[in-house]
């Protein structure tokens, strides 16, 4: 049913509507990595019940939403952003689309204001594929692949909203998979 585009950093990956793997039920990962060894990613829109500053104490703002990035290594927070003037240490994952950086400096710019929630997003763990793994659910139509998507896309809060924005931006063909039911049972 899904395209069969090659990953690249910085693509999207959107699952399809009934993968059995409940850790990527309705998910949109962000690849940080992707190599021959592998690829790490990021799940876009698995929204926590914890904020920033239920994690860092030294955070002032509860305005800032933690997502659960993938099923390995969940004590760990990662970030990504479209601040690399303002955060040091950032590495370019796709255009506008940075990763990490300088944390200190991020709980320094959350608390003065000077970052906001739209141009940065925090995660507990992390996803991550072996060599050859995720061509193997790409080529069983496990995800669909978007290499062109606007870069405020990856910012939206409302999960489900993420999910099906995303699908109907890869076109037509996909756009109907967007209106699918959670479970087509209960239709």
């Amino acid at each position: 049913m899904f395209n069969q585009n090659i990953p690249t950093q910085g693509s999207l990956l959107i699952s399809e509507p009934f993968i059995l793997d409940s850790n990527f039920e309705r998910s949109v990962v962000v690849l940080c990595e992707h190599s021959k060894e592998g690829a790490v990613g990021l799940i876009l829109n698995h929204r926590s019940n914890v904020v920033l500053s239920d994690i860092i104490e030294a955070v002032a703002s509860e305005k800032f939403p933690v997502y659960i990035g993938g099923p390995v290594q969940n004590d760990a927070l990662f970030f990504i952003h479209q601040a690399p003037h303002k955060i040091a240490g950032s590495i370019p994952i796709a255009t506008d689309i940075f990763w990490g950086g300088d944390l200190e400096q991020v709980i320094l710019l959350i608390n003065e204001n000077i970052i906001e929630p739209q141009e940065i997003k925090f995660f507990l763990g992390y996803s991550g594929w072996s060599a050859g793994q995720l061509e193997d659910e790409i080529n069983q139509n496990t995800w669909a692949i978007h290499n062109s998507f606007e870069t405020e896309l990856l910012f939206l809060q409302d999960d489900d909203e993420l999910w099906k924005q995303a699908l109907i931006s890869l076109g037509p063909k996909y756009a109907h998979v967007a209106n699918f039911p959670k479970n087509p049972h209960l239709n």
